[in-house]
């Protein structure tokens, strides 16, 4: 089993020279009222991104980062910032630490499945609630690796289909490896699913999203000495990018259809929001063919990558955000809080002219935000965004001396797919839900 030296790792800076922007609350609140979507005048879909990929960005950033003790109200130290995920893609959120120091994760019922296959969830006999969820308490909380993977139905079924895909990978190692048996076996399948898993966020996710070839890829910016750290670039502006993709309602599968992703009203009624930290309601299973191109059904587009978000995303649930703020009102004050530099700067210095356009030194988040929507229509990230966003992710994966990188000779996908030598997440849903 590959195993971290360390259960945390460090936040820190890409770009260690340039100064601090503070743009002041006045700017802040401006611009969170600019970033409204107008009803009348929605931002787009983006048809090159499928709605799924809105979410497994979304998994993946719970996967590598955890942030706990930053606060929005002073600045905040990067250097001193303790990241509780382990900067690699090992899926710790899912995981936990093993068997062992997280029994609550694993199956413990039957002799042949004990502390190998990941609990499935089963609901009691309730027609409020769907048979099979993710485990959960008697408060209806899921019991995971990362409570964050909760906050709404979508991403609490994406990670219910991480641990179905787990337990299908053991049904497919105990077929071909019929000797292999528990801890030997646990590690065998866990090596598989990463695998896999690091395949997709190289050769999937980041290149859809940022328009760049990670075959190839040769970073410039993002270093270190001994271990990789967090940038707070990356996990404070530029990865931030998914959030304007959230569309306002979703279709989870033929008869569950424009949901919203979260309630205006806080006492608004279960079927009517995807918010999450309850049980599924009957019903309201993740049809995953409306969400990645599986072949059953069009899938749902993510939204444009630009300067405006949902509705829904101006009001978030008490659960996510005590104070209801809009989520770009939380975004910026965090870029504040870490002391990040302007856009501009940070183009700059990748050699990149900053637009004229914007007038003056702007939030790094809303800068490529902006850039994504004026140099490439919102189909992708822009050259300074999508840089950042490839420079850590193909950085993390080759700076984890575990992962499929590192594996003499060329390691390939194997499990099942369209087509062989390559692993999707169509081809995720498509194995594991076969």
């Amino acid at each position: 089993m590959p195993r971290s030296p360390l259960f945390e790792g460090r936040f820190g800076r890409m770009f260690r020279t340039l100064h601090a922007f503070d743009p002041g609350a006045e700017v802040v609140d401006a611009l969170v009222k600019r970033m409204r979507d107008e009803e009348g005048a929605p931002s787009g879909d983006n048809d090159r991104i499928p709605a799924g990929y809105t979410y497994l960005g979304q998994f993946i950033d719970h996967d590598i980062t955890f942030d706990p003790m930053s606060h929005l109200q002073k600045r905040n130290d990067p250097d001193a910032l303790v990241d509780f995920r382990t900067p690699r893609f090992d899926l710790d959120s899912v995981y936990g630490s093993g068997p062992d120091d997280s029994p609550f994760l694993y199956e413990w019922g039957r002799p042949s499945k004990r502390g190998v296959e990941l609990l499935v969830g089963v609901n009691p006999d309730d027609e409020r609630f769907e048979p099979h969820d993710l485990p959960r308490n008697q408060q209806g909380r899921a019991l995971i690796g990362d409570p964050r993977n909760d906050v709404h139905i979508v991403i609490s079924q994406l990670h219910l289909l991480f641990v179905r895909f787990h337990n299908r990978v053991v049904d497919h190692v105990r077929a071909s490896e019929p000797g292999l048996e528990g801890r030997a076996l646990l590690e065998e399948c866990q090596r598989i699913v990463r695998w896999h898993y690091q395949w997709i966020v190289m050769h999937d996710f980041l290149e859809r999203v940022t328009g760049i070839a990670a075959e190839g890829f040769e970073r410039q910016y993002f270093m270190w000495e001994n271990t990789p750290y967090m940038p707070v670039e990356f996990s404070g502006a530029a990865y931030r990018f998914g959030h304007s993709m959230i569309r306002p309602a979703y279709d989870l599968n033929s008869e569950i259809t424009e949901i919203p992703i979260f309630a205006a009203a806080e006492d608004a009624d279960a079927r009517e929001h995807l918010g999450g930290f309850r049980r599924l309601p009957f019903g309201w299973s993740v049809d995953w063919s409306r969400f990645f191109k599986t072949g059953r059904h069009v899938p749902q587009n993510s939204r444009r990558i630009d300067t405006k978000l949902s509705a829904p995303l101006f009001r978030l649930p008490s659960g996510v955000d005590p104070g209801r703020h809009p989520l770009s009102n939380l975004n910026l004050r965090r870029g504040r809080a870490l002391g990040l530099p302007c856009g501009e700067d940070v183009a700059q210095a990748m050699g990149h002219d900053p637009p004229a356009e914007l007038k003056g030194p702007t939030p790094l988040w809303f800068y490529l935000l902006h850039e994504a929507e004026t140099s490439a229509g919102g189909r992708h990230l822009g050259p300074v965004g999508g840089r950042i966003v490839a420079e850590v992710l193909i950085g993390l994966l080759e700076g984890d001396p575990q992962s499929y990188l590192h594996q003499k000779p060329g390691w390939k996908p194997f499990l099942p797919a369209a087509e062989a030598g390559d692993f999707t997440m169509p081809d995720l849903v498509s194995f594991t839900l076969a």
